[in-house]
């Protein structure tokens, strides 16, 4: 039954519909999977099957009022299953994986386009020879065919008795059973009187629609395959990391275990060291030297104790005992009884208003530990002039302590990051400089006690910060008693620091200039005493504060030495501005710096520093040091003027065409330096180069190490990309 007005089949316009489905929805899976190649050769071999269909059953009966001659009609009708005929063998080819068969792929489709093309496209139109062309077109195809699929078929068995794989064998003889279908078709139009639409339906048609089912099939069971993988694969990767996340484990808690366990065998040397010092000072005195000693000592041991409480506390450890009765206002008056004196001394205001008889069920030492830490905070951190506020209150049940400044301020997004450990906030420290610990302590402790604590802050708003902490109160029954003090009050190691005043020593034009650039007041005490003996002595806490005082002294430095952490502008920031200023960039600079890494020492010498000297180290050797740096910069300010000097004597009738061209040379020498981007370092050492100085001769003249000198002149040969001081000279000259 034909579908009106046109003339196709009911039934083969369903399986154009399918094909068309089949066709776009290959498509799809071929976008997104575009490595499977197979997808898409039977993705071509669905598309020229649509087209074969709708040109064979719609031409079939050549139709006068369809708008296309009815020469084309006929050979679109009868011509386009040949140009499926001519894919399928490259379509074997590539899909059944046989080598053998890579001629037929490539050049077989020719035995089916030359005489196809010459009857349709030519004798046809010529002739108009219908009959001749249908009766001779089936047997150059036929002829080919028969090869082909010997070829095909020899080719399948010699690929299973090489490999013996079964399924794949399978699967190769039902693709050549459907291309062999599809070969016999013609001829079976021919020989049998039957509709050219049921022999496309049943021979041709069914055929593909069970070939798109058997790779339906297949893809499936390689979906399901490579879903298998994935979760083995799946399975394997959570194993992998379970062990590896064990291993780290192991790995973190052997370092945790030896960390501790350094920390513990700290203690018990620090404390020997501590009271023997303080047996010492009873005995024979108190010194200020003496006073600096004992105050660092308390600071370390108090860090070291920090570091071990946390420890504890990540290990799962109780380092405080809660069940005891403390009395909170008893703990945190005899704290602000010393507080009082360290706030005058700083001429802050102090305020308070604590609630007597205050009990909460804790360790008396970790309530102590809360109010030292948060009070010590508000001294550090307000500047002088600066007020605190101290409260202890009760409502109900409920306990809130809380601290209040009117200092720097913690900025909203940091309210957080202050509770984790070794944070500190980047601001002017004044010298007091910690480990971070302290408030991460506190609020572990404070949520042991299931309480909470809360930062109220925002300096650009208001100054100040206030801290809140809120905790359950303890009704004392008759039976219970308040426990006796475990702890220390006299804890505030830090704030001893704040006596230290130090002032730049006066100028005298007969000693020579050091700038020390150190955030930390006990080590600028420290070294201003061991050189203002012999040397003039100007002090900064930054490098900011380093390049106002560089302008306000009454000469420039001789020497500058300065540690790498500091506040504002770090030192090496302030040694890259030194090295590029035209008036700074001779002062010899020297680091003194705790951090030890190699990344560190390389840059400040990169930035021409003559040294890097890690803390701790000897003052004798760096008093040598500087003694040497500042003798080796006098013979190089006498040798220049000595230079000077026979200059004038032999140079009074100088050839003033030789002097515009020594700077005419001079000129392109500092321009093809900056062409090859040399830095400051770089150019005094290529000058020096061009004038015939050995390594050893620029380090001595530069006051660096010969080893630095080789470095520099490394990085100078791949800026400028020569491999010798010759070719150095002749490209920066010319």
């Amino acid at each position: 039954m034909l579908l009106p007005p046109i003339h196709v089949n009911y039934v083969i316009l369903v399986i154009i519909v399918l094909e068309i489905a089949v066709f776009f929805n290959q498509l799809l899976f071929f976008l997104a999977r575009k490595h499977e190649k197979n997808r898409k050769y039977h993705m071509i071999l669905t598309a020229l099957l649509i087209i074969y269909n709708i040109c064979e059953n719609l031409f079939v009966l050549p139709d006068p009022l369809v708008p296309i001659p009815i020469m084309w009609q006929n050979i679109l009708s009868e011509s386009t299953g040949y140009f499926v005929t001519m894919y399928i063998p490259f379509y074997c080819y590539k899909t059944l994986e046989l080598k053998v068969l890579r001629f037929h792929g490539r050049y077989g489709f020719l035995f089916l386009l030359i005489p196809i093309g010459f009857l349709f496209l030519i004798y046809y139109p010529l002739t108009n020879n219908l009959a001749f062309v249908l009766t001779y077109a089936y047997y150059p195809p036929a002829a080919y065919a028969l090869w082909a699929l010997i070829s095909a078929y020899v080719a399948i068995r010699s690929k299973y008795k090489e490999d013996g794989d079964r399924e794949n064998y399978r699967q190769r003889l039902w693709i050549f059973y459907v291309v062999t279908v599809w070969c016999i078709s013609p001829a079976l139009d021919e020989f049998l009187t039957i509709d050219k639409w049921v022999l496309g339906t049943m021979f041709n048609n069914v055929n593909f629609i069970a070939l798109n089912s058997f790779f339906i099939i297949q893809s499936v069971r390689k979906f399901m395959n490579e879903r298998d993988q994935l979760e083995e694969l799946t399975v394997n990767l959570k194993q992998k990391v379970k062990e590896r996340t064990i291993q780290l484990e192991k790995a973190n808690e052997q370092r945790t275990n030896a960390l501790v366990n350094l920390v513990h065998e700290t203690k018990t040397p620090l404390t020997l060291i501590k009271n023997y010092l303080e047996e010492y000072i009873n005995k024979y005195g108190y010194k200020e030297e003496l006073g600096i000693v004992k105050n660092n000592i308390d600071k370390l041991n108090k860090d070291i104790s920090n570091l071990f409480d946390l420890e504890r506390y990540n290990k799962g450890f109780e380092i405080y005992n809660h069940n005891q009765i403390a009395d909170f206002s008893k703990i945190l008056k005899d704290n602000l009884a010393l507080l009082k004196n360290y706030c005058r001394n700083k001429n802050i205001t102090l305020r308070e208003n604590i609630a007597e008889d205050v009990l909460i069920k804790a360790d008396p030492g970790a309530i102590n530990g809360i109010v030292i830490n948060l009070t010590e905070n508000a001294i550090k951190y307000t500047n002088e002039g600066g007020e605190i506020n101290i409260e202890l209150t009760t409502e109900g049940n409920r306990i809130f302590f809380s601290v209040s400044d009117n200092g720097i301020g913690i900025t909203r997004e940091l309210h957080e990051r202050i509770f984790e450990p070794y944070y500190q906030i980047n601001s002017e420290k004044g010298g007091f400089q910690g480990m971070g610990l302290g408030l991460p302590i506190v609020k572990k402790t404070v949520t042991d006690l299931l309480g909470i604590i809360n930062i109220e802050s925002n300096p650009k708003k208001d100054p100040g910060t206030k801290i809140k902490v809120t905790l359950q109160k303890h009704e004392k029954q008759e039976s219970e008693e308040v426990a006796a003090p475990n702890y220390n009050v006299n804890n505030y190691a830090g704030l001893e620091i704040s006596k230290l005043s130090i002032s730049d020593s006066p100028y005298d034009e007969k000693k020579l200039t050091i700038l020390v650039v150190e955030d930390n007041t006990t080590m600028v005490s420290y070294l201003f005493k061991k050189l203002s003996a012999k040397y003039n002595v100007t002090v900064a806490y930054n490098g900011t504060e380093a390049l106002v005082k560089m302008r306000q002294y009454p000469a420039l430095p001789d020497l500058i030495i300065s540690d790498v952490m500091m506040d504002k502008m770090d030192g090496m920031k302030f040694a890259k501005i030194i090295s590029e200023a035209p008036d700074y960039k001779h002062i010899p600079f020297i680091f003194l710096s705790a951090k030890p890494s190699s990344q560190d020492r390389a840059q400040g010498l990169r930035l021409g520093a003559l040294d890097f000297i890690h803390k701790p180290f000897s003052s004798d050797e760096l008093l040598l040091k500087i003694s040497s740096v500042l003798e080796n910069a006098a013979k190089q300010k006498r040798l220049l003027y000595d230079n000077a000097l026979k200059a004038l004597k032999t140079g009074g009738h100088l050839d003033f065409k030789q002097k515009d061209k020594d700077a005419e040379v001079a000129n392109k020498f500092e321009q093809n330096c900056k062409t090859y981007q040399l830095t400051p370092r770089e150019i005094d050492i290529s000058k020096l180069i061009s004038e015939g100085y050995s390594y050893k001769q620029i380090g001595d003249t530069l006051f660096i190490a010969e080893r630095t000198v080789k470095k520099h002149v490394q990085n100078i040969f791949e800026k400028v990309s020569i491999t010798n001081k010759v070719q150095l000279i002749n490209k920066l000259e010319s």
